[in-house]
């Protein structure tokens, strides 16, 4: 069973599944600056646009292009930017 969600008002939308070995998110953003919280290791790749990072303990926002991932441990919080309409892939451990 696919679960969606909204966050921000409707500027962030995800489907939750469960992948062969992870569970995962499929979502999209619209441009905008967000922040998340984490429950769990995330491993966040880039399918469509782009994503200007600041990760836990880092002092400088990072840019991530289609294809690029990054990871944030569980229990954190980060900060996105979102230049224009972006998707990504996000699994969970």
């Amino acid at each position: 069973m696919l679960k969606v969600n909204q966050y921000f008002d409707g500027k962030v939308a995800s489907i939750a599944l469960q992948t062969e070995t992870l569970p995962a998110t499929v979502g999209v953003m619209v441009p905008g600056e967000y922040e998340f919280g984490t429950s769990q290791n995330e491993v966040m790749t880039v399918v469509s646009g782009g994503i200007d990072a600041l990760l836990p303990g880092e002092s400088e926002w990072k840019s991530y292009a289609k294809g690029d991932s990054f990871a944030i441990a569980a229990n954190q919080k980060f900060q996105v930017r979102i230049a224009i309409d972006t998707a990504y892939f996000c699994t969970y451990e």
